[in-house]
């Protein structure tokens, strides 16, 4: 494919309930819609994202998990969704435990260095997708780390609630510390702000304090708290395909356009 490189983004904030499984749905099926090949990595243990995105988990054979402890290559485990040029790697709950694995590993493998497995598995298959989203779990560990050394950037979701800079402070410093040891060109793709509730008064205090503080990182699409929204996953559907009508679908499809539009291409 020559010059068509893939753009690596992962979505990132060790607080959960900020939107970032929704997130990572939709924004890849939004880019997706929007004409662009995208590939989801679901790294949550829990893989809410692989049953969102209308995968049954009982039918998986293998997982993001095989691939990192490599007893499977990535194409193996792709899967494709209903949606046209949008595939994913699934999750499966023995990611919970992969930690421990991959420092076993790195102790015992000449060359394997602790935390760039993503990286490795990524190389063959980046140029091959306008985008591959990553979808992290609520932590800072191992699967963390692993993302942030594989990435081009990142995308913070930060819901709009009182404490919601809290915790962001922790995050910067583990991105800086992957920037120092891992991977020195990761950057901040963006700030997402979600779960929007007009009726308060907060939400828009909370707004001015993140754009304050990321200035024009922050994109200009705010994600609004929609029963929708959160109703969608547990059909097995982005917003799009569940409620294409919907305020939210409209929220996804702006996001990625900015994500687009920023990316240049």
């Amino acid at each position: 494919m020559g010059d068509k490189m893939g753009k690596i983004i992962s979505l990132v904030n060790q607080k959960g309930g900020v939107g970032k499984t929704t997130t990572s749905i939709n924004l890849s099926a939004s880019l997706a819609v929007l004409g662009k090949k995208v590939l989801l990595i679901d790294l949550d243990p829990q893989g809410n994202t692989t049953t969102g995105v209308g995968i049954n988990k009982g039918e998986i054979q293998s997982s993001i998990y095989e691939v990192l402890i490599g007893e499977r290559k990535i194409t193996e485990t792709m899967l494709k969704t209903k949606y046209k040029d949008f595939y994913i790697v699934p999750s499966s709950i023995n990611m919970a435990g992969l930690g421990n694995e991959l420092i076993e590993k790195a102790r015992a493998e000449v060359g394997f260095k602790e935390g760039e497995q993503l990286k490795n598995c990524l190389e063959d298959i980046k140029d091959s997708f306008d985008y591959i989203i990553i979808d992290c779990p609520p932590s800072l560990d191992i699967i963390i780390k692993n993302a942030l050394a594989a990435s081009n950037s990142v995308i913070i979701p930060v819901q709009c609630e009182f404490f919601a800079l809290e915790g962001i402070t922790q995050l910067l410093r583990t991105i800086m510390l992957a920037q120092k040891s891992l991977n020195p060109t990761l950057d901040i793709e963006g700030v997402l702000l979600t779960m929007y509730d007009a009726r308060t008064n907060l939400g828009l205090e909370v707004v001015e304090d993140i754009r304050k503080f990321f200035k024009e990182k922050v994109y200009n699409t705010i994600i609004p708290r929609l029963v929708r929204l959160t109703e969608a996953p547990s059909h097995g559907e982005p917003i799009i395909a569940y409620d294409p009508k919907s305020r939210g679908s409209e929220a996804y499809i702006n996001l990625a356009k900015e994500v687009i539009e920023r990316n240049g291409k």
